[in-house]
């Protein structure tokens, strides 16, 4: 009697563990539940197993619209998409999560996050210059460091006390000095083509638009040379003294010949912060 009932309770035992694998076998992101679910693709995040991340997160807000998770899990895809170099995908999911609740706890990340979109999308703007020969759609392209700069001053406005307003801090200072820095770039290149009418334009609006920046000390000197060559002696002669009076160490004080080669061959000043 005592074999038969081991033998029964070891047979009870084989069959539920065999019923709990073919249960484990059969479970997919389709048919498990909401906390188990956000699981599998929060752990693919951690391992950067980006590609699975997203289809999990994905089918998380397709299947528990309502459920406790989903928010969070829509920012957790837009950084997923964002490793996995999907800027448009992570763009437009974090985007619409600011939209739908402005006001969540990690509303302050998800500006940061969408400010980084863009901002990794800034990179190579010179080298494509040179590519392309033309300013037209370089231009465009600066319209990423533009959106990124505003995503970063949103939160340094909205959030100033989050532990990302620093770091967004820092990027702005980054980004303005490269904006005006492409002007300048810009601006030589008409130099170099004895596009004076086109080449002082560009120095002015660095000077009008971007006065904290280093660059303002070359707008400048561009913007005398400009005048000299369009024969507007008074305005030269007005601008140079500006020049002298802020950046009397200016290169072109003493060598009027200044730039002998476009800053747009120069090195990129990297960027010093942290992701």
């Amino acid at each position: 009697m005592r074999v038969t009932k081991i033998t029964i309770l070891l047979v009870l035992a084989l069959s539920m563990s065999a019923c709990s694998m073919f249960r484990s076998k059969k479970e997919t992101i389709d048919t498990m539940p909401e906390d188990r679910l956000y699981a599998t693709a929060h752990n693919s995040l951690e391992y950067s197993d980006y590609s699975a991340a997203e289809k999990g997160y994905q089918r998380l807000i397709a299947r528990f619209p309502s459920g406790d998770v989903n928010e969070q899990a829509q920012i957790e895809l837009a950084y997923a998409q964002y490793k996995d170099n999907k800027p448009d995908d992570a763009y437009s999911t974090i985007n619409r999560f600011i939209k739908t609740f402005p006001t969540h706890k990690h509303a302050d990340y998800a500006y940061y996050l969408r400010g980084m979109i863009n901002f990794d999308r800034t990179g190579g703007l010179i080298e494509r210059y040179l590519q392309r020969g033309n300013t037209a759609s370089t231009r465009r392209d600066q319209g990423f460091n533009l959106t990124s700069f505003d995503d970063f001053s949103q939160l340094a406005r909205r959030y100033p006390n989050s532990a990302y307003a620093t770091d967004a801090r820092q990027r702005m200072i980054f980004l303005r000095n490269q904006l005006a820095q492409f002007e300048i770039n810009v601006a030589e290149y008409y130099l170099r083509t004895k596009s004076y009418i086109a080449s002082a334009d560009r120095s002015q609006y660095v000077v009008e638009h971007y006065q904290q920046s280093p660059e303002t000390a070359d707008a400048l000197a561009i913007l005398t040379r400009s005048y000299e060559a369009l024969d507007r002696k008074p305005l030269a002669e007005q601008t140079r003294k500006v020049l002298a009076l802020n950046y009397p160490n200016h290169p072109y004080l003493t060598d009027p010949s200044w730039p002998h080669s476009p800053s747009i061959w120069r090195k990129a000043i990297p960027f010093s912060g942290h992701h």
